[in-house]
Protein backbone atom coordinates (compact mmCIF):
# COMPACT_ATOMS: atom_id res chain seq x y z
CA UNK A 1 0.00 0.00 0.00
CA UNK A 2 3.11 2.49 0.84
CA UNK A 3 3.75 2.50 -3.07
CA UNK A 4 0.22 3.28 -3.99
CA UNK A 5 0.57 5.94 -1.49
CA UNK A 6 4.10 7.31 -2.47
CA UNK A 7 2.70 7.59 -6.31
CA UNK A 8 -0.38 9.62 -4.52
CA UNK A 9 -3.19 6.76 -5.77
CA UNK A 10 -4.22 6.59 -2.24
CA UNK A 11 -4.34 7.89 0.84
CA UNK A 12 -3.93 6.02 4.09
CA UNK A 13 -6.34 6.29 6.71
CA UNK A 14 -5.32 7.91 10.51
CA UNK A 15 -5.81 6.77 13.65
CA UNK A 16 -9.28 8.95 14.66
CA UNK A 17 -10.78 7.79 11.02
CA UNK A 18 -9.57 3.87 11.49
CA UNK A 19 -11.40 4.07 14.79
CA UNK A 20 -14.71 5.48 13.05
CA UNK A 21 -14.79 2.57 10.86
CA UNK A 22 -14.01 -0.06 13.66
CA UNK A 23 -17.21 0.83 15.27
CA UNK A 24 -18.84 1.35 12.16
CA UNK A 25 -17.93 -2.29 11.25
CA UNK A 26 -18.41 -3.47 14.84
CA UNK A 27 -14.58 -5.04 14.46
CA UNK A 28 -11.36 -3.58 14.51
CA UNK A 29 -10.03 -2.22 11.57
CA UNK A 30 -6.22 -2.14 11.54
CA UNK A 31 -5.92 0.14 8.25
CA UNK A 32 -7.78 1.33 5.64
CA UNK A 33 -7.38 3.73 1.92
CA UNK A 34 -9.03 5.59 0.07
CA UNK A 35 -8.36 6.26 -3.49
CA UNK A 36 -6.99 10.39 -4.19
CA UNK A 37 -8.36 12.00 -6.82
CA UNK A 38 -5.33 10.96 -9.09
CA UNK A 39 -6.46 7.53 -7.90
CA UNK A 40 -9.59 7.59 -9.17
CA UNK A 41 -8.64 9.26 -12.30
CA UNK A 42 -5.90 6.61 -13.21
CA UNK A 43 -8.49 3.91 -12.22
CA UNK A 44 -11.05 5.79 -15.18
CA UNK A 45 -8.34 6.16 -17.34
CA UNK A 46 -6.96 2.44 -17.30
CA UNK A 47 -10.36 1.07 -17.46
CA UNK A 48 -11.64 3.13 -20.80
CA UNK A 49 -7.96 2.78 -22.22
CA UNK A 50 -8.24 0.71 -25.33
CA UNK A 51 -6.43 -2.46 -25.27
CA UNK A 52 -4.84 -4.67 -28.11
CA UNK A 53 -6.96 -7.50 -28.27
CA UNK A 54 -5.56 -10.98 -29.68
CA UNK A 55 -7.09 -11.72 -33.03
CA UNK A 56 -9.98 -14.51 -33.25
CA UNK A 57 -7.86 -18.00 -33.23
CA UNK A 58 -8.84 -19.98 -36.13
CA UNK A 59 -8.26 -20.17 -39.52
CA UNK A 60 -10.14 -17.42 -41.01
CA UNK A 61 -7.80 -14.96 -38.80
CA UNK A 62 -6.25 -12.33 -40.90
CA UNK A 63 -4.38 -10.72 -38.24
CA UNK A 64 -1.11 -11.71 -36.98
CA UNK A 65 1.21 -10.17 -34.38
CA UNK A 66 3.51 -7.21 -34.48
CA UNK A 67 5.93 -6.74 -31.49
CA UNK A 68 8.05 -3.74 -31.96
CA UNK A 69 10.64 -1.89 -29.78
CA UNK A 70 9.88 1.89 -28.44
CA UNK A 71 11.73 3.72 -31.07
CA UNK A 72 10.18 1.79 -34.22
CA UNK A 73 6.31 1.84 -31.98
CA UNK A 74 7.39 6.14 -31.80
CA UNK A 75 7.68 6.32 -35.34
CA UNK A 76 4.71 4.47 -36.27
CA UNK A 77 2.68 6.98 -34.07
CA UNK A 78 4.29 9.93 -36.03
CA UNK A 79 3.34 8.17 -38.72
CA UNK A 80 -0.78 7.45 -37.82
CA UNK A 81 -0.46 11.16 -36.70
CA UNK A 82 0.16 12.66 -39.77
CA UNK A 83 -2.83 11.36 -41.92
CA UNK A 84 -4.39 14.66 -42.34
CA UNK A 85 -0.88 15.62 -44.18
CA UNK A 86 0.31 13.00 -45.64
CA UNK A 87 -0.53 12.00 -49.74
CA UNK A 88 0.12 8.33 -48.83
CA UNK A 89 -2.13 7.51 -46.43
CA UNK A 90 -1.29 4.86 -43.49
CA UNK A 91 -4.08 1.28 -43.82
CA UNK A 92 -7.31 1.43 -42.93
CA UNK A 93 -7.46 1.21 -38.71
CA UNK A 94 -4.14 0.99 -38.70
CA UNK A 95 -4.24 3.95 -36.37
CA UNK A 96 -7.01 2.35 -34.14
CA UNK A 97 -4.20 -0.94 -33.57
CA UNK A 98 -1.46 1.82 -32.98
CA UNK A 99 -4.01 3.63 -30.26
CA UNK A 100 -4.87 -0.06 -28.80
CA UNK A 101 -1.43 -1.31 -28.66
CA UNK A 102 -0.10 -2.90 -25.02
CA UNK A 103 3.01 -2.59 -23.77
CA UNK A 104 4.83 -5.30 -22.02
CA UNK A 105 6.92 -3.05 -20.02
CA UNK A 106 9.23 -5.69 -18.36
CA UNK A 107 10.53 -6.20 -21.76
CA UNK A 108 9.92 -2.92 -23.49
CA UNK A 109 8.08 -4.62 -26.46
CA UNK A 110 4.33 -2.94 -28.28
CA UNK A 111 2.34 -5.64 -29.49
CA UNK A 112 0.13 -4.94 -32.30
CA UNK A 113 -2.42 -7.25 -34.14
CA UNK A 114 -2.32 -6.13 -38.03
CA UNK A 115 -3.49 -7.48 -41.44
CA UNK A 116 -0.99 -7.84 -44.22
CA UNK A 117 -2.36 -4.28 -45.50
CA UNK A 118 -1.05 -2.86 -42.22
CA UNK A 119 2.04 -4.20 -41.64
CA UNK A 120 2.50 -2.91 -45.99
CA UNK A 121 1.55 0.54 -44.03
CA UNK A 122 4.01 0.16 -41.43
CA UNK A 123 6.69 -0.61 -43.66
CA UNK A 124 6.33 2.84 -45.69
CA UNK A 125 6.25 3.83 -42.23
CA UNK A 126 9.47 3.40 -41.19
CA UNK A 127 10.60 3.90 -44.79
CA UNK A 128 9.65 7.58 -44.16
CA UNK A 129 11.29 7.33 -41.24
CA UNK A 130 14.52 6.00 -42.94
CA UNK A 131 14.36 8.57 -45.71
CA UNK A 132 14.34 11.51 -42.67
CA UNK A 133 17.12 10.29 -40.19
CA UNK A 134 17.09 6.76 -39.06
CA UNK A 135 17.24 3.16 -40.94
CA UNK A 136 17.92 0.84 -37.94
CA UNK A 137 13.69 0.81 -37.24
CA UNK A 138 13.12 -0.10 -41.06
CA UNK A 139 16.15 -2.47 -40.96
CA UNK A 140 15.14 -4.33 -37.92
CA UNK A 141 11.39 -4.31 -39.24
CA UNK A 142 12.38 -6.11 -42.26
CA UNK A 143 14.46 -8.76 -40.54
CA UNK A 144 11.39 -9.59 -38.11
CA UNK A 145 8.90 -9.54 -40.96
CA UNK A 146 10.31 -9.83 -44.62
CA UNK A 147 8.44 -6.42 -45.09
CA UNK A 148 10.05 -4.08 -46.91
CA UNK A 149 8.71 -0.71 -48.63
CA UNK A 150 10.48 0.48 -51.97
CA UNK A 151 9.36 3.20 -54.02
CA UNK A 152 10.45 1.31 -57.12
CA UNK A 153 8.46 -1.48 -56.32
CA UNK A 154 5.53 0.71 -55.82
CA UNK A 155 5.53 2.24 -59.45
CA UNK A 156 6.06 -0.99 -60.67
CA UNK A 157 2.76 -3.29 -58.86
CA UNK A 158 0.68 -0.27 -58.58
CA UNK A 159 0.03 1.77 -61.65
CA UNK A 160 -0.08 5.42 -60.03
CA UNK A 161 -3.65 6.88 -58.51
CA UNK A 162 -5.48 9.61 -59.88
CA UNK A 163 -3.21 12.19 -58.07
CA UNK A 164 0.09 10.45 -59.46
CA UNK A 165 0.78 8.41 -55.88
CA UNK A 166 1.36 5.17 -55.06
CA UNK A 167 -0.82 3.21 -52.05
CA UNK A 168 1.70 2.48 -49.48
CA UNK A 169 0.24 -1.13 -49.17
CA UNK A 170 1.45 -1.55 -53.01
CA UNK A 171 4.91 -0.64 -51.86
CA UNK A 172 5.54 -2.65 -49.24
CA UNK A 173 6.44 -6.68 -50.23
CA UNK A 174 9.01 -9.27 -49.78
CA UNK A 175 10.66 -10.17 -52.86
CA UNK A 176 8.49 -8.41 -55.18
CA UNK A 177 5.94 -10.62 -54.82
CA UNK A 178 3.28 -8.97 -52.25
CA UNK A 179 3.42 -9.09 -48.46
CA UNK A 180 4.93 -11.60 -46.54
CA UNK A 181 5.65 -11.57 -42.43
CA UNK A 182 6.72 -14.54 -40.18
CA UNK A 183 3.87 -16.51 -38.95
Amino acid sequence: MNALESQGLVELAGREDRAELSTLEGRPVRWAARLTLYGHDTLTYGCCRPRAEPPPSGKGSDRQPVELIPSPMAALRVFVGLTGQLRVLPADGLAEQVRAASCDHGIKLWRLYLTQEQIASVAYGLWLHRMTGSAAEANRFAREYGVVHSLARAWDEEPPAADGLPSAAGAAAEGGAGVSGRG
